[in-house]
């Protein structure tokens, strides 16, 4: 009967080992990228114009959440929810290669500085399809250019990195509607 109780629980540790073992390794490994069909690590330099318009009929960015204060001269708080277009030139005629979409939010209570959460999604040639996408900060009131980084992507950019760089083209403090040029430089496979 001894005998029998010490196979027994041997049998039942070695289960036990296995499946401690069996955890450890399900959870990550090594993987070779070609099994991804991922190939040589490029760099790419993308540039387009970025068309953020507040006023009018075709607005293409939208207030989703008001400033709590009026008294706010940053507007601290307030959401704009976006689907604006991305051209080749600061024209709104000029073609249009995608369109940023997601949001951003004025983050800063003694300047201006916008928290943006965007995917640059791509409608034009062997880029269709594709997106960048762009988590960060933009100090839009003290710098000429802000710097923003490209934290992932899909499709032709999946493991993507890198940054973007943001340049205010032209500006109307009427309507609010603003022409931003983005220079990319981006990380992918």
């Amino acid at each position: 009967m001894a005998s029998k109780l010490i196979v027994f629980f041997l049998i039942i540790a070695s289960f036990t080992t296995i499946s401690v073992l069996g955890e450890e390794q399900g959870f990550g490994r090594p993987l070779d990228r070609k099994l991804l069909g991922l190939k040589k690590e490029k760099l790419s330099h993308f540039r387009f114009y970025f068309h953020d318009i507040v006023g009018g009929h075709n607005a293409t960015a939208v207030q989703v959440v008001p400033a709590p204060s009026n008294k706010s001269a940053t507007l601290f708080g307030q959401i704009m929810m976006i689907d604006n277009p991305l051209t080749l030139g600061p024209k709104s005629s000029s073609k249009t290669v995608g369109k940023a979409q997601g949001f951003y939010a004025s983050a800063a209570q003694q300047e201006v500085a916008f928290l943006m959460v965007m995917n640059f999604a791509f409608i034009e040639g062997k880029y269709n399809g594709s997106t960048l996408s762009i988590l960060g900060r933009n100090n839009g009131g003290s710098s000429r250019v802000r710097e923003m980084p490209v934290i992932g992507g899909s499709r032709l950019f999946r493991f993507a990195r890198g940054y973007a760089e943001a340049t205010t083209h032209s500006y109307d403090p009427k309507t609010g509607d603003a022409v931003i040029e983005y220079n990319v430089y981006v990380f992918h496979y």
